[in-house]
């Protein structure tokens, strides 16, 4: 009997220890989370959070590919990575029974062709990447297209994306093409028209894009709107332009990858950032738009009547999602290392 009560004793130790080590491991963009948000869900859970960031879907992707989905329970793909990464199995299916705060999102942004249904992927921010620059240093007018960057008075002062759809939407849009445009002579002769504005590009940065406008690096550029919104809080002669060939428009969202180890923790942080006030305070801090209609109505007016940050209809003609392009992907690969390579 002794030695009964001794194995159950260890048995709930062991049971106890297991339970103590409740862990998330989330893997998410570079300054895309309030450090508040993953304290208080700690807290609040004590689940530990164990995050780590990209820079690019394309890192992401390559990281999940070479796990078969393994190693993370939470990561954010932008819309077109969302189809690709179900396409080729790494997700799995969500369990909607643990995440009853959907109904604080907005249906606009629900049932997207890349997830109908939703069922892999919950909306996380959503927005846009256009333009940006300095009203100290640039004439009002002289920034309102993509094809303006070319001009000769940015030469040396223009920032880029560090990310090749983005930078190739520019140059595609210019000649007046898709942004999802396969056909390889018109990517090459995007490329083309790329290697021209070369000479104006300062540098690529898709980690923290509105650093170097705020340290004065650039004058002009390529920039998410969300990052334009943080910048001119800090700095108000920063402003954002809707390119007229078409923004790029885009959305982020939570999947719990394949391979996941802890995915009922993945759905508890899913759910705790539906909540209205946790998903105005992330919206607050980063800068972008909260697909949170809840959270949006908390938002203080200067914030929730921004345009930049809420765009009017107008402000989105033309403007696109990026598409899962297939093959033609590697067609831009070539010739953006080309690009980068050849500055």
């Amino acid at each position: 009997m002794k030695k009964f009560f001794i194995f159950l004793a260890a048995l709930f130790f062991t049971a106890s220890a297991h339970a103590g080590t409740k862990e998330l491991y989330f893997y998410n963009w570079s300054e895309y989370m309030p450090d508040s948000v993953l304290e208080n869900f700690t807290k609040e859970t004590g689940i530990k959070i164990i995050y780590t960031t990209y820079e690019s879907n394309e890192a992401l992707y390559a990281k999940m590919k070479l796990t078969g989905g393994k190693g993370y329970d939470l990561v954010v793909p932008s819309t077109y990575y969302v189809s690709k990464m179900l396409a080729e199995g790494l997700l799995q299916p969500l369990n909607k029974k643990l995440l009853p705060d959907l109904g604080n999102l907005n249906p606009m942004l629900l049932d997207q062709p890349f997830d109908p249904g939703n069922t892999v992927s919950i909306p996380y921010i959503w927005g846009t990447t256009g333009l940006a620059y300095n009203a100290k240093k640039v004439k009002p007018g002289a920034l309102e297209a993509w094809g303006d960057l070319w001009k000769p008075e940015f030469k040396g002062r223009v920032l880029l994306q560090n990310d090749v759809r983005e930078v190739f939407h520019a140059g595609l849009r210019v000649l007046g093409y898709s942004g999802n445009d396969t056909d390889p002579a018109h990517i090459e002769e995007a490329y083309n028209v790329l290697v021209k504005l070369m000479p104006s590009v300062r540098l690529f940065n898709s980690e923290a894009p509105k650093m170097p406008f705020l340290n004065g690096e650039v004058d002009a550029g390529m920039i998410w709107n969300g990052e334009a919104y943080v910048a001119s809080r800090e700095n108000p002669d920063i402003r954002f332009v809707f390119p007229r060939e078409g923004a790029v428009l885009w959305l982020d969202s939570l999947v719990i990858p394949k391979g996941a180890k802890n995915a009922e923790n993945a759905h508890a942080f899913i759910n705790f950032i539906l909540r209205p006030e946790i998903a105005m305070v992330i919206s607050m801090e980063i800068g972008y738009a909260t697909p949170n209609l809840a959270a949006q109505k908390m938002l203080p007016p200067e914030a929730r009547n921004n345009r930049t940050v809420y765009p009017a209809d107008e402000d989105l003609a033309n403007a696109e999602y990026h598409l899962d392009i297939g093959p033609a992907i590697t067609v831009y690969e070539k010739y953006w290392e080309k690009l980068k390579a050849g500055r």
